[in-house]
């Protein structure tokens, strides 16, 4: 896919993550340069895990207001919130323009806890149809993104992509589709997960077990982005603060080397979209945990023939955010973006891989800035 052709651009951004809600907690707490992981608080159950990286104080009652949140699990609360800020940055959301919207979120299987919680009560109560019915909804993977469209008018393509570590781009490469085609004018596009018990087991059991005290600790969040042509963000008055340049994706064949599978996938989408390698200015690993994150350090530097470029690392001090972790390194490549860390038309390279034998990568431009209007 070249993107290149139709001017797809990020113009507005937020994320609710273990530094803070919006995108201004975020900024700053990667330019503290401290880790978001803490050890757990008492009444949080993380499983096997002392600490992890949770969304500080996260009610969604006190954040979204009482109604409407009673029965709402926190990856739909984390998602509805971070929607509400990504359209507040734009000012009071226009319902003309919400209405011609399209919704697209990245997530791993939706939210554990919910389904789970729910299929113990089918089992443990009197009866297996004594459960309760406005928990239901919350056990169907693409309530988040439906939640959140109902919430803010959002009347266009709604889509929920689940892709494990590659959520996030996979739900970028889908808004960009959706953006190319016509079929919404803009696109509001991110990735979520949650930090709860449910999750954390499982991602300990897949992970081998590791121990949990060396482990990466689990962390939490959502980040999502406004993504639209480059004309469609210049007649609503928006600033460009990212350009797609190109993005690409890969599967690792049964047997095969998942550092040569994401190394072929970061050259060809280099050359597809005519990218040349010293351009590249600014690397967005994912640092997923165990040995995958020195199989991406090998991969990358075999497609750029270097390992001297300034990284934004948010896996390290977010915790392992799962399927967030790509919408996070984009936001982490924003934040860079937006403090003049990268000068204009310099590219940052984000990458990311999945146990699961899938691989991505996505190429961001920091635009030029706008010619200045002389009368």
């Amino acid at each position: 896919m070249n993107a290149n052709e139709d001017g797809i651009v990020l113009s507005a951004w937020s994320a609710v993550s273990p530094f803070g809600l919006g995108a201004a907690e975020f900024d700053g707490g990667l330019a503290s340069g401290a880790s978001a992981v803490r050890a757990v608080p008492d009444g949080v159950d993380s499983g096997p895990f002392p600490q992890a990286g949770l969304v500080p104080s996260f009610d969604p009652a006190a954040v979204l207001g009482r109604k409407g949140t009673r029965a709402m699990d926190r990856v739909t609360a984390l998602t509805v919130a971070t929607a509400g800020m990504v359209l507040a940055a734009d000012g009071e959301p226009d319902p003309d323009q919400t209405a011609a919207m399209g919704l697209v979120l990245g997530t791993s299987a939706g939210s554990y806890q919910s389904i789970m919680d729910f299929t113990a009560s089918s089992m443990t109560g009197e009866r297996p149809y004594l459960v309760d019915p406005a928990r239901f909804p919350n056990t169907v993977m693409n309530r988040a993104a439906g939640q959140s469209a109902i919430w803010y008018g959002i009347k266009g393509p709604n889509a929920t992509v689940s892709g494990g570590r590659l959520a996030g781009l996979l739900a970028l490469n889908y808004a960009v589709r959706l953006c190319r085609r016509g079929r919404a004018t803009t696109v509001l596009c991110g990735a979520v997960e949650e930090l709860t018990a449910q999750r954390c087991w499982i991602d300990w059991h897949a992970g081998g077990r590791p121990d949990p005290v060396t482990a990466v600790p689990p962390g939490e969040g959502c980040a999502m982005f406004l993504v639209e042509p480059a004309g469609v963000a210049a007649r609503h008055g928006r600033v460009p603060l990212l350009e797609l340049a190109g993005i690409g994706f890969g599967a690792v064949p049964a047997g095969g080397d998942p550092a040569a599978a994401l190394t072929d996938c970061i050259a060809r989408t280099l050359d597809r979209n005519g990218i040349a390698v010293p351009d590249i200015a600014l690397l967005a690993p994912g640092c997923p945990p165990g040995s995958a994150a020195a199989t991406e350090r090998v991969a990358v530097r075999a497609a750029l023939g270097r390992a001297d470029l300034p990284e934004a690392r948010t896996g390290t001090v977010l915790g392992d955010t799962s399927a967030a972790s790509a919408a996070f390194q984009v936001a982490g490549v924003l934040v860079a973006a937006g403090r003049t860390d990268l000068p204009a038309g310099s590219l940052a390279l984000v990458t990311s891989i999945d146990p699961g034998g899938t691989v991505g990568c996505a190429v961001l431009r920091v635009p030029a800035p706008a010619p200045a209007l002389h009368h």
